[in-house]
């Protein structure tokens, strides 16, 4: 039998997933608007590096406040509404930066009404409330539970070749001097 060692997913590869999870996601929506709205079946949909950050640093926030929400015994419902406050404060604030260096990918005011400078939009409240639900009840509990899982014997090859490569260049210093 092998024995396993396994740890939790560090805080950065947390990061990772939620900025990678956050464009995929972005890339999807957009490719749909534009199947609806333009007609086009090509299904190609767009996004920026900006929004890796934007996106994996909000996730992390919620998934900071979403366990002291539950502790204090916060409704789901009350929650979602906090997520969303939450979600329009990082949006404006990152696109609003963003918009001072001529840099924010997103730009509200042409396609919407309710639009506040054009980085944010009442339009899009559904979208983030249940977005946000879904966030905190399947997809930051999923990934809390991912693991970096190894076998004690890819252990003991790492720790050899790891010992072999620290040798060679000990032994390469040794000559050059």
């Amino acid at each position: 039998m092998v024995n396993q060692q396994s740890r939790r997913l560090s805080a950065m590869g947390r990061f990772y997933i939620y900025g990678l999870q956050g464009v995929f996601t972005e890339v999807v929506y957009t490719a749909i608007w534009e199947l609806f709205f333009s007609r086009s079946r090509k299904l190609v949909g767009v996004s920026s590096i900006w929004a890796f950050f934007i996106y994996a640093f909000s996730q992390m926030f919620i998934e900071r406040i979403h366990t002291k929400l539950i502790s204090y015994k916060i409704h789901l419902v009350l929650r979602g509404m906090i997520y969303l406050l939450w979600t329009y404060f990082w949006e404006f604030s990152t696109g609003y930066t963003l918009k001072m260096f001529d840099a924010c990918p997103w730009d509200y005011e042409q396609w919407f009404n309710w639009h506040f400078f054009g980085v944010i939009t009442l339009e899009y409240a559904p979208f983030w409330y249940f977005g946000s639900i879904f966030a905190e009840t399947l997809f930051i509990p999923s990934v809390n539970r991912l693991v970096w899982s190894t076998s004690q014997k890819n252990t003991k090859i790492v720790e050899k070749n790891k010992t072999r490569q620290m040798n060679t260049i000990k032994k390469s210093r040794s000559k050059s001097r």
